[in-house]
């Protein structure tokens, strides 16, 4: 569903999550202090405004009351962030969702209102040292604290065993939860299945369970 949502904030970060809803069919105002960057994303963006992000009067004036979310997109200056969560709450913007440079940094944001505080720097960090433990694995989203979801191309030792022997079922508590083969994709695979190179699986689990079985395969 199309929504209205105002980007505070158009740094390396906020730049691209605003033309990324501009591409999913979002109508997104932009805005920043910075006359340069807002002349440099008016290509991109419909809608982008150089004003204080932290005025109530200037967003009243900008319509962002009636916008159905925001972004706040700014961690350069703590005060800048935190005034601005603070005055898009007032308005009564139905969800707020502020970027955090660090854990002291979230706990203000969601004191003063934040309905979703993001930490894009530490997120990334975790992604990294998760798929650190194999070079099969693509991708991984930490879903809650402590478990993940993974995609894995499938290794060549796994390659001509079923899942059931390739996964040790039994041994491990995860979840299988799709095998994609080129365009077909099968959801709970049966634990006979052969798997074959190209392969690719997405598991889900703990976190503790996902490393111990990773350092059971190899490339």
């Amino acid at each position: 569903m199309k929504q209205q949502v105002v980007v505070l904030g158009l740094g390396r970060f906020g730049s691209a999550v605003a033309t990324e809803l501009v591409r999913f069919g979002h109508e997104v105002l932009g805005m920043d202090s910075d006359l340069l960057v807002v002349q440099r994303l008016s290509e991109n963006l419909s809608h982008v405004v150089q004003a204080d992000v932290t005025d109530e009067d200037t967003l009243v004036q900008l319509g962002v009351r009636d916008f159905d979310a925001a972004i706040v997109c700014i961690t350069g200056s703590l005060e800048t962030s935190i005034l601005a969560t603070l005055v898009l709450k007032r308005l009564g913007i139905p969800r707020v969702i502020v970027k955090a440079r660090n854990e002291m940094h979230g706990d203000i944001l969601t004191r003063v209102g934040a309905d979703r505080v993001v930490y894009p720097e530490r997120d990334t960090g975790l992604r990294v040292a998760h798929s650190w433990s194999s070079a099969a694995i693509t991708d991984s989203l930490d879903v809650v604290e402590g478990y993940a979801v993974s995609k894995v191309v499938v290794p060549t030792s796994m390659v001509d065993h079923t899942i059931g022997e390739a996964m040790a079922t039994g041994a491990f508590k995860l979840a299988l939860m799709l095998l994609a083969r080129g365009a077909r994709v099968t959801v709970y695979p049966d634990s006979s299945t052969l798997l074959r190179a190209g392969d690719v699986l997405v598991i889900g689990g703990e976190l503790e369970e996902m490393e111990r079985f990773f350092a059971t395969i190899s490339e």
